[in-house]
């Protein structure tokens, strides 16, 4: 896995945080320690889509966020669980995994002519 990958990765674990954090936010701080989860995602995601197809990153990185935010409001917010929500983020996440099993990463690691750094 080359760093890139991990870049979608740590973005979808922020997505997790700053979509909970849109729901449960009710200070300051949190408003603040939310905003910058979102630039910060962001900042990470668009650094992973310099070297890995823009389809494909921001489909893992919304299925991350997806089935993530799902299982942290059930785990930590006390949402109902429900076997039809497990089957449901299965099924996305056997999307996202087959999305990443069929994608090809390009022979060339420079980024693409005109991305700025």
């Amino acid at each position: 896995m080359n760093k890139h990958w991990i870049y979608v990765l740590a973005a979808g674990f922020l997505e997790i945080g700053w979509v909970s954090g849109l729901k449960h936010a009710d200070s300051a701080l949190t408003w603040g320690m939310t905003a910058l989860a979102i630039l910060i995602s962001f900042w990470v995601l668009l650094e992973a889509t310099r070297r890995l197809p823009v389809g494909t990153v921001y489909a893992v990185f919304t299925g991350i966020g997806t089935a993530g935010t799902v299982i942290a409001e059930t785990v930590f917010f006390q949402e109902p669980f429900s076997w039809l929500k497990v089957l449901f983020i299965l099924i996305l996440l056997g999307g996202v995994v087959g999305l990443k099993l069929t994608t090809t990463e390009p022979d060339n690691p420079e980024p693409a002519e005109g991305a700025n750094r």
